[in-house]
C-alpha cells in the first residue's frame, strides 16, 4: 500500500489530472485527488496523492513542497488521520446534552444537568406571554 500524502495551497483551477502529472514528476502516483465543495462544486483548495512508494513520497515531500503549481506555491506534507488532530472546526461539543460523561476536550460549560431535566421549559409560553400575565393579575 502506498504512502498517502496531503497537498495544500491548490489553484481552484487545478484538476485531478494536473495533481497526477505534478506528482509523476517524481515517482508512481498511484492516485490524486482534489477535494470539491459539495455546495458549490468548486474546488476547496487542497488535495490528497497517493504515492506506490515510502521512498516516492518522501521524495515528493522534499522536491515538490513549496513548488509552483498553476501560480500557487503548493505545500506537500503527509497526511494525517482524521482523528489525530482534534475535532473539526465548528463543531462545538463532542458530548451529547445533559449525558454523564465529561467533555471530550476537557472543557466544562457549567453544571452538568440531570438527564431528566428538560431542555426548554415549553409550559411557561413565551416571555412576552409571561409579562403579559403578570400585569393582568
Amino acid at each position: 500500500m502506498g504512502k498517502k500524502l496531503f497537498v495544500g495551497n491548490l489553484s481552484f483551477d487545478t484538476t485531478d489530472q494536473d495533481l497526477r502529472g505534478f506528482f509523476t514528476t517524481v515517482g508512481k502516483c498511484v492516485s490524486a485527488t482534489v477535494l470539491m465543495d459539495r455546495a458549490t462544486g468548486r474546488s476547496r483548495g487542497f488535495g490528497f496523492v497517493e504515492m506506490e512508494t515510502e521512498d516516492e513520497a518522501l521524495r515528493a515531500i522534499t522536491q515538490l513542497n513549496d513548488q509552483e503549481l498553476q501560480g500557487r506555491r503548493i505545500s506537500v506534507s503527509e497526511a494525517r488521520e482524521r482523528g489525530t488532530s482534534g475535532p473539526p472546526r465548528g463543531q462545538g461539543f463532542s458530548r451529547p446534552f445533559g449525558s454523564d460523561s465529561p467533555p471530550s476536550r476537557g472543557r466544562s460549560f457549567g453544571p452538568d444537568l440531570p438527564p431528566s431535566r428538560p431542555k426548554f421549559r415549553k409550559e411557561g409560553g413565551s416571555r412576552r406571554g409571561l409579562r403579559g400575565r403578570k400585569r393582568s393579575l
